[in-house]
């Protein structure tokens, strides 16, 4: 009898202790999942998903926009929501880098989800956890793949505008240079890769890629790699002086569809930027990849969503770090 006390007894310690483990208030350090608001805020995905339907619906623009958001988080500074901080007496935000200036965009539409979170689960859910899930939600809404994304990111105190400069890969990148930028942050060049297919849906900047069309090396020439046609057609809309904000689709054939045919323009030597064309033409492992997620639409669904979630763990602040915003554009006081 007292044997079997003893055993339900251990019984119930284990199943206390699973509990307490998988809680939110508790997490282990460093480790995302999936469930991690299921008791806190059940509605917390339900939430995301509808308030970025709207906003895509009333702008397709918005989910490339969504998405380049939680990109631009990660790369600085870990996912942790530093991009969204304004400028404060203690704080410069990372909205006025390179980077972002001028394009960065979607930050109403996360204060519209951060209010409809607040509202229903009041400090719970994180603006680095909402960055991640708007992400998917807009790759989802354009008819790209899903994911369960780990969740349990907390907020950042700070923003770094250097580390914005520096950290976050830029069209005129050399290959090497952008591969580095991957791999300081833990991606492999199957993640370079296979996360660049983002550029399947939005648009970029005159400004991101003049340098193609009139003077791609200094010498005065344009890009021969370019698709001559189609470079024609991008200096009608892109002068070699002024228009720096006219905008242009990462691929026309399909602007606000998230497929696969950024790799087919790949192939097909119209690659708006350089930092996209370099994967083609530059070295013969994402020359292999190209072609093959070209040709398997699956395949670089699959492997997207497991690079997403790959991007969406460099260095999160968890447990007792950071802390969980009420407005995600500046600090709790």
């Amino acid at each position: 009898m007292a044997h079997s006390i003893n055993n339900a007894i251990l019984v119930v310690l284990l199943a206390l202790s699973l509990v307490l483990c998988f809680s939110p208030a508790t997490a282990a350090a460093s480790v995302l999942y999936p469930q991690f608001y299921d008791f806190s805020c059940p509605q917390a995905n339900d939430i995301v998903k509808s308030v970025v339907s709207q906003a895509v619906a009333r702008d397709p623009r918005m989910a490339a926009s969504l998405l380049r958001l939680h990109f631009h988080d990660c790369f600085v500074k870990g996912c942790d929501g530093s991009i969204l901080l304004d400028s404060s007496g203690t704080i410069t935000s990372e909205k006025r880098s390179v980077p972002n200036r001028d394009s960065a965009r979607g930050f109403e539409v996360i204060d519209e989800i951060k209010s409809a979170v607040e509202k229903a689960c009041p400090q719970t859910v994180s603006c680095a956890d909402i960055l991640a899930l708007a992400a998917r939600d807009s790759t989802v809404l354009t008819g790209g793949p899903s994911w369960d994304v780990p969740l349990g990111r907390r907020d950042s105190l700070g923003a770094s505008l250097s580390g914005s400069n520096q950290n976050i890969p830029a069209p005129n990148n050399t290959f090497q240079t952008i591969l580095t930028k991957f791999k300081l942050k833990g991606l492999d060049i199957v993640d370079f890769v296979a996360l660049s297919g983002s550029h399947t849906i939005g648009n970029a900047r005159c400004t991101s890629f003049r340098q193609r069309l009139y003077n791609n090396t200094g010498n005065g020439q344009p890009d021969f790699k370019l698709e001559q046609s189609y470079a024609t057609q991008l200096r009608a809309k892109c002068p070699r002086t002024g228009s720096d904000q006219n905008l242009f689709a990462m691929d026309p054939g399909s602007p606000t569809k998230f497929d696969n045919g950024y790799y087919k323009n790949l192939i097909a030597l119209k690659g708006l930027l350089s930092s996209d064309e370099i994967l083609y033409t530059q070295n013969q492992e994402t020359y292999d990849l190209v072609k093959h997620y070209a040709e398997n639409q699956d395949g670089f669904f699959k492997q997207f969503a497991k690079s997403m979630i790959k991007m969406g763990n460099i260095t999160p602040l968890t447990g007792n770090h950071g802390e969980i915003r009420k407005i995600c554009r500046r600090i709790n006081t």
